[in-house]
């Protein structure tokens, strides 16, 4: 059996992996993401027991226990870089013998739940309102880095770039689906389901304009009014489709969940930003621990 070299599986001097800073046994196999490392307390205050916590970077975690069952919080930043690093480094302390530098014989699969904010692009879906992703949609190109043609949805794909006229310039756009034992577990008549956008940058690659003139301006409208088999684009953000490809990828079950704050169709914003969040951890947590 091959090993991976040092200069590919990097340790830190205490065998923990470089950037998450942990070790196998720091982690459960239920796993929330949060773009924020503050938000990750906020989850962790409703568990019955904290067990073991870390921070190196953006990267927090805590591990504990919530009724009953076992959970690790992890922030992962902003953006579909960082999701390249947190979950390849969390797969390898699942999948790999960090010592023998060897992948195991038997898989163990993560399950990977994004709680995260987000702004709406369809009119009916409003502030405050909780959106799952059956899909993520991915603009930032990192997972063809990878080879992924086998879990990309490419009819979906290809209707999408003509629709919308997409640039040649840009990384084609990826569509890869959610973990259908997820999304059982954590739908209900409360969420909206769609499909979730990630975005590489927050200005300009959603839109947004302030001193700089953007490659499409009416992208946003494009997409706010593509349709495929019934499924509507719903909102954008950028962590999703880094999170769907690579768990598809690495054989992990992986679904996001969104707290609307925004909505780009109206132009509206919730007056309290924070509310939405805290129903979205609680009802989260709950649906995971039945």
């Amino acid at each position: 059996m091959n090993k991976i070299a040092a200069s590919e599986l990097i340790l830190n001097p205490d065998g923990s992996i470089y950037h998450l800073n942990l070790k196998p046994e720091n982690i459960a196999h239920n796993i929330i993401f949060v773009g924020d490392q503050n938000r990750v307390p906020k989850i962790t205050q409703h568990f019955d027991s904290i067990e073991f916590e870390t921070q190196k970077r953006e990267f927090r975690t805590i591990t504990g226990t919530y009724k009953g069952t076992r959970m690790s919080v992890i922030s992962t930043g902003i953006g579909p870089d960082n999701i390249d690093i947190v979950i390849n480094e969390l797969d390898a302390l699942v999948n790999i013998d960090l010592e023998k530098r060897t992948v195991k014989k038997e898989h163990v699969q993560l399950n990977i739940v994004r709680i995260g904010t987000s702004g709406s692009l369809q009119k009916d879906i409003p502030v405050d309102s909780f959106v799952l992703a059956k899909y993520g949609l991915g603009f930032d190109g990192m997972l063809h880095s990878y080879a992924c043609e086998h879990v990309l949805e490419a009819d979906f794909e290809d209707a999408f770039i003509k629709h919308t006229n997409w640039s040649s310039r840009k990384a084609r756009p990826y569509i890869v689906k959610n973990s259908e034992t997820l999304e059982e577990k954590l739908a209900s008549d409360k969420v909206f389901i769609g499909v979730t956008a990630t975005a590489v940058g927050f200005y300009g690659p959603q839109g947004r304009i302030l001193r700089l003139p953007i490659q499409d301006p009416k992208l946003n409208s494009k997409i706010d009014n593509f349709e495929y088999n019934g499924v509507r684009i719903t909102n954008l953000e950028m962590e999703t489709s880094a999170i769907y490809g690579l768990a598809k990828l690495l054989g992990h079950n992986a679904c996001s969940m969104n707290a609307i704050i925004a909505n780009r169709a109206n132009g509206t914003f919730s007056k309290d930003p924070y509310k939405p969040i805290d129903e979205l951890i609680l009802y989260t947590l709950n649906k995971l621990c039945l």
